[in-house]
């Protein structure tokens, strides 16, 4: 039986259940709503892991994450229990609790550039899995899929999901896979959530959503779209000082107000300045916390946004930089900021509860068009409202607008949670690393024990369920023959009678041309004519001739044959389907062995180099490092041309401001490499992107060369987040070209200098 005094309050049941099963030596998934104390659990494993002198690994899917976990555990357990690893950081490696990104694990796993398997996992006896829903993620999916199919039967897993709808199908999986694991799953919220919908009509209340009983409240109506607003009112009005208001009256307060543009972010914020949601108390106290931050961040001085935090209002999104958002997530922690408008991605775990949230629409606007909120987003949103210990409910309002309905709306709410899909797809890394330890049938072994691969029944229901169709009209149509014959036999009479009509025709016609000629028929004419008489007899000694259900049956075998045929098209789709995976893999080894990365399924020194590096296509990275591009070139330019291909194609428009030269030069070069790559990924079916986008690249070389970060950033309309972004995914790519093998020894060089000159306030905040 669980012991609960180890913690200082009671644990709820379903934490109690998931500490028992780790207690006996299993492996678990725990499966609960946002917020609801999963990490209780996790904090269970470290506390075991401490009395039994053994480690533990903490993964997340976010840097950020990680380096809030870190913080939080040396508070908890002191400096010398605990490591932080992450793809540019390395603290204290050896702890016995080290924090990491999922990917460093799988790294690790892979016992690549950070050492052999054996060393990596020494005394390590659990794993945690945080945020393993994160396996729905397009671009990082495959690492948790990687993490656990390679993760060593002697290791625990504990992963922790918010709430998905095949939770069961991920634990049986993990069951198959790895070891002997249990679901623990709930939708106990220690918090529990009320809806409320802000109706335009009724502005300054706020309406609860559903009735006692769980209905739509009747009094909500449903928002008039925008051409019905009359030809007067040009824009939209915005009600969003109204909504926050609305939450100050009814002591709502503090919230997340999600909305789905940055733009919008910081024109809300600005109109909800003057509602002066502080107290003079508070903004005392909001200034001087102020001031001592930016004594340690000293570029944020003067940043615009500073007004507005005074007033207890903030923005918080991707396009402000690092130390600032840090900054806002502070002061909302101690309750010193009352709104933060936000974009979804603050839903990613970061720690900052809220007593509501404010969702600004059920629909996104997409590249196709608008759509509504998967149940999953809207979960994950409105989960971050009601702080445990401090709040007895937390509230969620949605805001009217004229792409949802009410009952839309209502809809969402009440809807439970999407399933999780594997988004597992073999890459050029993997295929080497996989063939580096690995034949070609235990390759074949693990990629099919993908959760991808394990589920594929669930990515092929949509099939499945129209060749359920299909024979469901197979059956309609089938027919019973009052004569006991089958299609076969209609079909054998077919024939016949086609044979005895074309004779017929044949013979009349040799027949009509021989009396106009006035000439006898010959014998051959009269022995075809004979035939034909014995062709009618057999054809008349088929029930079919005489059938009044004759076309029934025939109409009946061509419907058949038409679902019969459409029916194998999809059975064909099913196999394709089922072997996607192993079919990438194959396209990739064949690509890799034609470029000369293999060599009888085995990686060449160029092969291991690229079997090292972590990027969107390590190929196209390996190909530029070995072409002796990057040579003689400056740091700045070096980092450059970097920039170049690590920047994805932005869908906004970007002024172009010139680069050095030898930039230029080397992307001209790098360019025709690509070519030669795009037609060689083509042939082999593979889709890895081969970016070359300089956006960024004269600020880069700019930066490096010990420019202003105001000189850098007037240069281009952009939000400064993007350009930081930017900025460390270079470094990355410059610290992967200082750790893996055969890099000649001069570019290493540059690349440690660029780095060093990268790595400075505010690009460097972590």
């Amino acid at each position: 039986m669980f012991d609960n005094s180890e913690f200082p309050f009671e644990l709820d049941d379903f934490q109690k259940e998931a500490c028992e099963i780790i207690d006996q030596g299993q492996s678990v998934v725990v499966c609960a709503p946002t917020g609801a104390g999963k990490t209780v659990i996790a904090q269970h494993a470290i506390n075991n892991a401490l009395k039994e002198n053994v480690r533990i690994f903490y993964t997340t899917p976010l840097k950020a994450l990680s380096n809030q976990k870190f913080y939080d555990f040396v508070e908890q357990y002191g400096q010398d229990k605990v490591g932080l690893l992450t793809g540019d950081t390395s603290i204290n490696r050896d702890a016995q609790i080290v924090i990491m990104t999922t990917e460093v694990f799988r790294n690790m796993l892979y016992g690549t550039n950070f050492g052999a398997v054996a060393d990596n996992l020494k005394n390590v006896r659990y794993v945690v899995l945080d945020e393993v829903h994160y396996m729905n993620d397009e671009q990082r999916g495959t690492v948790w899929e990687e993490s656990i199919i390679y993760c060593p039967t002697n290791i625990q897993i504990i992963a922790l999901s918010a709430t998905v709808a095949n939770c069961d199908e991920l634990t049986n999986w993990i069951n198959t896979v790895h070891s002997k694991t249990k679901l623990v799953n709930t939708d106990f919220r220690p918090v529990p959530l009320r809806f409320y919908y802000f109706d335009s009509s009724q502005p300054f209340k706020l309406l609860p959503l559903l009735t006692p009983s769980g209905q739509l409240n009747s009094k909500i109506r449903p928002e008039r779209p925008q051409w019905a607003r009359g030809l007067g009112q040009k824009k939209k009005k915005s009600y969003v000082k109204q909504i926050v208001s609305n939450l100050a009256n009814n002591d709502m307060l503090p919230a997340i107000y999600f909305t789905f543009s940055r733009k919008k972010c910081d024109e809300q914020m600005e109109k909800c300045s003057g509602l002066e949601l502080n107290t003079k108390a508070e903004q005392v106290k909001i200034k001087e916390f102020i001031e001592e931050y930016i004594a340690q961040n000293p570029h944020l001085y003067g940043n615009k946004h500073i007004d507005y935090l005074i007033q207890g209002v903030a923005s918080h999104h991707a396009g402000l930089l690092p130390a600032w958002k840090n900054l806002v997530e502070k002061l909302f922690q101690q309750g010193l900021i009352k709104v933060v408008f936000a974009t979804e991605t603050l839903a990613a775990g970061i720690n900052m509860p809220a007593r509501s949230t404010v969702i600004s629409a059920v629909s996104k606007r997409t590249d196709s068009g608008h759509r509504m909120l998967t149940a999953n987003e809207f979960l994950q949103m409105s989960g971050r409202a009601g702080r445990r210990g401090m709040d007895e409910v937390g509230y969620v309002t949605v805001v009217g607008t004229p792409h949802q309905t009410p009952e839309e709306v209502a809809e969402l709410v009440l809807s439970g949670s999407n399933p999780l899909e594997s988004k597992f797809s073999p890459s050029y890394s993997m295929v080497l690393n996989l063939l580096q330890r690995f034949s070609i049938d235990e390759s074949k072994e693990l990629i099919l024990k993908s959760f991808g691969y394990y589920s594929s029944d669930y990515r092929l229901k949509p099939i499945l369920a129209q060749i359920e169709q299909y024979d469901k009209e197979i059956s309609n149509y089938a027919f019973s023959c009052p004569y006991k014959l089958n299609d076969q036999d209609l079909n054998e009479y077919d024939k016949v009678r086609f044979i005895y009509v074309q004779n017929r025709q044949t013979y009349k016609k040799i027949q009509k041309q021989e009396g106009k000629k006035n000439r006898p028929l010959s014998d051959d004419i009269i022995k075809f004519g004979e035939q034909n008489k014995k062709d009618l007899q057999k054809m008349k000694s088929f029930a079919c001739d005489q059938c009044k259900l004759y076309k029934k049956h025939s109409k009946s075998i061509e419907i058949i044959t038409r679902y019969e045929s459409k029916k194998k098209k999809l059975e064909k789709e099913i196999e394709r389907q089922k072997d996607i995976y192993w079919n990438k893999f194959l396209n990739h080894r064949a690509l890799l062995e034609e470029y000369g990365y293999l060599e009888n399924d085995y990686p060449t020194e160029k092969g291991k180099t690229t079997s090292q590096i972590r990027s969107e296509n390590e190929l196209y990275l390996s190909e530029i490092i070995f072409s002796g591009l990057l040579e003689n070139l400056t740091p700045s330019q070096l980092a450059g041309v970097i920039c170049a291909i690590t920047t994805e194609d932005l869908r906004i428009d970007i002024p172009y401001i010139p680069f050095s030269e030898p930039v230029r030069k080397t992307l001209n070069k790098i360019r025709n490499l690509r070519r030669k790559l795009e037609k060689a990924q083509n042939n082999h079916d593979i889709d890895a992107p081969l970016y070359i986008n300089p956006y960024f690249s004269s600020m880069i070389e700019l930066w490096v060369e010990g420019a202003q970060w105001e000189t850098v950033t007037e240069s281009i309309e952009i939000g400064e987040g993007d350009i930081v972004r930017a900025f460390k995914r270079v470094v990355d790519v410059l610290r992967q070209l200082t750790v893996i093998d055969n890099v000649p020894e001069a570019l290493v060089f540059t690349a440690r200098e660029a780095i060093d000159k990268i790595q400075r306030p505010p690009v460097d905040f972590d």
